[in-house]
């Protein structure tokens, strides 16, 4: 497995891989509208484009170099709240799960965020969604929970989760 920083001219393969990896992630727990109006959202090119841009904001291709493929991508976000990185989104698709490749792509994350600094890693998780377990398996720990409003009518019924780096 390979990870590879993100440019601008990755992002349909990053809104293709959203896409694929969604529609396993969520036909269960979000309705098809739901996930639409966040995909067309949180994925658009100018969204996407506004990350690339921003210095603490990184994205990250997660390469099977065996198959020459792309599995998933991870975006997080250094200095999101005090000596803290926020997981914005790791999805692998549906095929690629129960490789490894979350596992070393969070590894990964850990390194970049002691790199620079950070001491904590916050992520919000579907109250619903099994990678939550998956993230507990990982070190995390649930320290909150909330329902976020994300526009359109629809909300998001989270729970908050964080890792702490021991130095």
């Amino acid at each position: 497995m390979k990870l590879r920083q993100a440019v601008a001219v990755d992002i349909s393969l990053i809104q293709d891989l959203a896409r694929r990896s969604w529609g396993n992630a969520y036909a269960d727990i979000l309705s098809k509208e739901q996930m639409e109006f966040m995909l067309s959202e949180m994925y658009s090119e100018t969204e996407i484009l506004k990350h690339l841009q921003n210095p603490h904001y990184h994205y990250y291709l997660i390469q099977d170099e065996n198959n020459d493929s792309y599995e998933g991508f991870i975006g997080y976000e250094h200095h999101y709240e005090d000596k803290t990185t926020k997981l914005h989104r790791i999805y692998l698709v549906p095929e690629s799960k129960g490789k490894g490749f979350g596992k070393k792509a969070l590894q990964f994350l850990h390194e970049k965020v002691s790199e620079n600094g950070n001491e904590r890693i916050i992520l919000n998780v579907n109250k619903n969604n099994s990678a939550r377990n998956f993230y507990e398996s990982q070190g995390y720990r649930v320290y909150g929970e909330g329902v976020f409003d994300i526009g359109n009518g629809f909300v998001m019924d989270d729970y908050m989760m964080e890792f702490l780096i021991h130095f």
